[in-house]
């Protein structure tokens, strides 16, 4: 492993991957960059985990998605580990599936028979917030060792920075959005009922209260029926 050129890449993914605009982008840049950077590594895919409903995210080929959902249905393997909320461990790794998988019994058979020979998992993260799993592949047994998963996990670790900043750009490009909204659909209210800004905003908040919707879908019916 030619460390000095790893970190010359690394250092360039890290500006490119500040250049997306937006978290699909930034993700399938995440696992082309894996695909070209770590050792062995023919397909890779960022697996979600929400209670035990399993989504992946720009998978490089279908047999990621296949995994995928092959974890979902056992509720075991690496990458379902790895994404798992409260995990201690951040790296789990299956060298060989033409060997026993003890701790995977039921997937380890079954992933070896879509085609994974060996598999990473890399929980992504910050200090504070857990995002998911980075997924490697290999087609090959045994592809994987100890410079592949160093260089797995530096990789996870730049990119769960970026996703975080991007995630939080489009929250926040979110939020100002939904506020402008609004404010458009008080505006409304109060010329065609003739109301206060704080007479209109109770109308909505009322309205979004009663019927369990969320203020924002009451702000887009107003702009688009002018009236609720």
């Amino acid at each position: 492993m030619d460390w000095r050129y790893f970190a010359q890449q690394m250092a360039s993914l890290a500006r490119s991957l500040l250049a997306q605009e937006t978290v699909d982008a930034t993700l399938e840049r995440i696992t082309q960059a894996a695909t070209e950077l770590v050792e062995g590594c023919d397909e890779a895919g960022v697996l979600v985990l929400k209670g035990r409903k399993v989504t992946s995210l720009a998978p490089t080929d279908q047999l990621v998605i296949d995994s995928d959902r092959l974890q979902e249905r056992l509720g075991e393997g690496p990458c379902f580990d790895a994404a798992r909320p409260g995990q201690e461990e951040r790296v789990f790794r299956i060298a060989d599936f033409t060997e026993q998988t003890p701790r995977w019994p039921a997937f380890g058979p079954q992933a070896h028979e879509l085609g994974v020979g060996s598999m990473m998992g890399f929980l992504l993260y910050t200090d504070d917030e857990e995002l998911g799993a980075l997924n490697i592949y290999s087609h090959k047994p045994g592809a994987f060792g100890e410079n592949s998963e160093t260089a797995g996990w530096l990789l996870a670790s730049h990119a769960a920075v970026a996703l975080s900043g991007t995630r939080s750009h489009a929250q926040m490009e979110e939020a100002v959005a939904t506020r402008h909204l609004i404010g458009e659909a008080m505006g409304i209210l109060m010329g065609s009922r003739r109301l206060t800004e704080d007479e209109a905003f109770d109308v909505m908040r009322r309205y979004s209260q009663d019927n369990n919707i969320k203020l924002r879908e009451v702000a887009r019916q107003i702009t688009e029926r002018g009236s609720i």
